[in-house]
């Protein structure tokens, strides 16, 4: 059995594991179908792009990236670290994201982070790679797990989409904090990573029928 996510087959297989843990699962599958893989490009450029996009629309994240791009061309650790204060002004990155994203150049280039080490390592490991680097955070982290791995049992519990269609879909009393949905979530291992992608389609879905009632 494979621990990435690959393609539809590998997430058909992961939907049928979850529908059999649960009738909920169900549902929320018979309202979303197969979910978007979302795969993307890893290593720093993966990262990179992950940082430029935190608390972006994703209209605002491709603008910035676009910037991004035309000023420093292909994003390299080398290339980061020997980019001067005014291309770091001209690249449209906030100071926060600046800092990061030196931060993250400098361990990959010193080793302290070993992206080829990521790519077998745990959800778990990786969390505790990338986190121990200064601007990353877990989410970033999942993320990562997520799409530029594709670990088929990463998750995102401090993802608010995914926490308001977790709390729509299993009828939750409220939102649920990133350490409830975490608690809720082991019961979908090792498939959590085909869950995260069901509950933001089905954030999706339930963002796309507000639109059509308003």
């Amino acid at each position: 059995m494979t621990h990435r996510i690959t393609c539809d087959a590998d997430l058909e297989e992961g939907m049928a594991a979850l529908r059999a843990l649960h009738p909920d699962w169900g549902a929320i599958i018979e309202r979303t179908g197969i979910p978007p893989l979302r795969r993307r490009e890893g290593g720093f450029a993966g990262i990179a792009a992950i940082i430029v996009s935190q608390q972006l629309s994703v209209a605002s994240a491709r603008a910035v990236m676009a910037r991004v791009e035309s000023v420093f061309g292909k994003l390299t650790p080398d290339r980061i670290l020997a980019a001067t204060d005014d291309e770091m002004r001209l690249s449209g990155l906030s100071r926060p994201k600046q800092r990061t994203m030196r931060a993250v150049a400098a361990a990959i280039a010193s080793r302290q982070l070993d992206l080829e080490a990521l790519e077998t390592a745990t959800p778990e490991q990786v969390h505790a790679l990338m986190t121990a680097v200064s601007g990353i955070g877990p989410w970033t982290a999942d993320i990562y797990l997520l799409f530029c791995l594709g670990h088929r049992d990463g998750f995102a519990p401090g993802d608010l989409a995914i926490q308001e269609a977790a709390r729509v879909a299993f009828g939750l009393p409220a939102r649920p904090k990133a350490t409830e949905l975490e608690a809720l979530a082991e019961g979908w291992r090792p498939w959590r990573g085909v869950a995260a992608r069901l509950l933001w389609a089905y954030y999706a879905a339930l963002k796309a029928r507000e639109g059509v009632n308003a």
